[in-house]
């Protein structure tokens, strides 16, 4: 059986049209009509999720390498969240991550539902005929993906010259990397945990849309994976909002080897749009880990670390911050101490995958290439 036959998928399924919405990074919209001859790659992301965001690094080297060989690539951008939908905040992430091809912006899901897509990330291969020839989901299979994108090449062009593979961006990305076994995603929201359960374990629960004052419960009570409240914090379907005056905490116990939060200074969509939310005094949030300030070797790329020494994220718009950078895989304590009435927390993510070692632990997940 041929390379071809036993990666990619028989030409049965066509590209479906492309459905309305703005775009950027390209002078006009992009049809599948137009699109035909080329060999398309759609990733469909949010600039808020994690996995999306550590697929970026190759999206992008694909493009240097094989957008002048025929490949187009298309970041379908789908919201998780309501800020989602403001175009200045999507292409101030475009901005930040250097994204070179063209975004749709799929603020009300019409292209998702027409391709049928069911997570984020998720990417589609489309050969020159417009036939969907690779579909994969999640991050990873990134030497999968290139090399289907290479056989689509010489199917169109028998003589285009290709570079060999990329070889791992990340040492976490080579084979031999250790993936474990994480806290799951945690959403703040009472949409995604429920009024009565979820991932807030305060006894008081969700109170929607009105002020709530939460005592954090004692030691034995906190659980691994569920995230505890401290202080005034009002209850909204996709967030938790700070409503005190002074300080409030989120404490977690958590299984990882990186922390990331969405936190954003408004979970007003209108302030968001208008760009409201931004002010000189930017709101700060302290990150705790284990009880101590983050050493400067365990930060994330947001952290920082003020005059008195105290590690902190500063809140200046609605994305994903990275808080916890850890080298190995461990059980852990996150606090977040608020101090700026208004901020909003809607999830937290985890990192799994930590760099190829030597030592074998249970529980986990060797990533092959």
């Amino acid at each position: 059986m041929s390379e071809s036959n036993r990666l990619l998928e028989k030409p049965i399924i066509h590209m479906p049209d492309l459905g309305e919405g703005d775009w950027l990074n390209t002078p006009r919209p992009l049809t599948s009509r137009s699109l035909r001859g080329q060999i398309v790659l759609f990733d469909f992301w949010d600039y808020s999720c994690v996995n999306c965001v550590r697929t970026l690094p190759y999206l992008k080297a694909w493009h240097r390498r094989y957008h002048d060989k025929g490949l187009t690539i298309i970041g379908v951008h789908a919201p998780e969240f309501r800020f989602g939908r403001s175009q200045g905040e999507v292409a101030a992430a475009v901005a930040e991550f250097g994204l070179p091809y063209p975004i749709l912006l799929d603020n009300y899901y019409e292209t998702w539902d027409r391709f049928a897509n069911k997570a984020w990330p998720t990417k589609y291969l489309v050969d020159d005929v417009g036939y969907i020839r690779l579909q994969r989901q999640g991050e990873g299979h990134y030497q999968e993906i290139e090399r289907a994108i290479q056989l689509l090449l010489r199917q169109r062009d028998p003589d285009v010259s290709l570079p060999d593979l990329l070889p791992p961006l990340r040492p976490e990305d080579a084979p031999g990397a250790v993936c474990y076994r994480t806290t799951p995603e945690l959403y703040a929201g009472y949409r995604g945990g429920g009024l009565y359960g979820g991932a807030l374990g305060n006894p008081e629960g969700y109170v929607a849309h009105s002020p709530m004052h939460y005592t954090m419960p004692p030691p034995a009570d906190r659980e691994a994976g569920r995230f505890f409240l401290e202080g005034f914090w009002q209850a909204e379907p996709e967030a938790l909002v700070f409503a005190g005056r002074e300080e409030g905490r989120v404490l977690l116990r958590y299984r990882a080897a990186g922390v990331n939060a969405v936190l954003s200074p408004s979970s007003d969509p209108v302030e968001v749009m208008l760009g409201l939310h931004t002010t000189d005094d930017e709101p700060l949030v302290e990150v705790l880990q284990d009880g101590r300030p983050l050493s400067a070797d365990h930060v994330g790329d947001d952290v920082s670390f003020d005059d008195d020494g105290r590690s902190v994220i500063r809140v200046t718009r609605p994305r994903m911050y990275r808080l916890v950078h850890n080298p190995n895989f461990g059980l852990h304590r996150l606090d977040l101490i608020f101090r700026a009435s208004g901020l909003a927390l809607y999830a937290f993510t985890f990192d799994s995958c930590v760099a190829p070692s030597e030592d074998e632990a249970p529980g986990v997940t060797y990533r092959v290439g």
